[in-house]
């Protein structure tokens, strides 16, 4: 079998990358449609993602978000989202590189993508320039939200 110099694998995640980048586009213009909602998992010490201390104590690897009911300033860049959510009823702003993400789910219509967020074809000053420009877009006020509930999608994935 021939080397894949191609790097096909690499391309096909980015692309289903897009896919998940411009569904929240969409949702940040005109919100959720219908019963859609998405549980999104990502690598929590991937390079750019920006969450509390607090947050990362509890979720050291990995963390899954729901954006249903109860979220705020959700904005799409080319390399990442920031959305506020609240934890124990704290808000919190989050920002996740697309190349963080580990999993992106939609029960309302039974559609999920996996990623290896190892293959993510950045490295860590892009990520990190993402984050930081998504964070100075933020709006410096957070809406008052509660009960967001996160997680795990390991009740979603396949078994091997």
């Amino acid at each position: 079998m021939a080397e894949d110099h191609m790097r096909y694998d690499i391309l096909a995640q980015e692309a289903l990358r897009g896919v998940v980048r411009k569904v929240l586009a969409e949702v940040s213009r005109t919100g959720l449609p219908g019963e859609h909602h998405f549980f999104i998992s990502f690598a929590t010490r991937a390079p750019g993602v920006r969450i509390s201390e607090e947050l990362l104590k509890q979720y050291d690897q990995e963390m899954t978000i729901v954006l249903q009911n109860q979220f705020w300033d959700l904005k799409v860049t080319e390399a990442a989202f920031e959305v506020g959510l609240s934890f124990n009823g704290q808000p919190e702003m989050l920002v996740v590189p697309f190349a963080a993400i580990k999993g992106f789910f939609d029960p309302s219509v039974q559609f999920g993508l996996q990623f290896d967020p190892a293959n993510a074809g950045n490295d860590a000053e892009a990520g990190e320039e993402a984050a930081d420009a998504a964070t100075e877009a933020a709006a410096s006020e957070p809406a008052e939200a509660s009960g967001e509930k996160v997680v795990s999608l390991d009740a979603f994935r396949k078994k091997p």
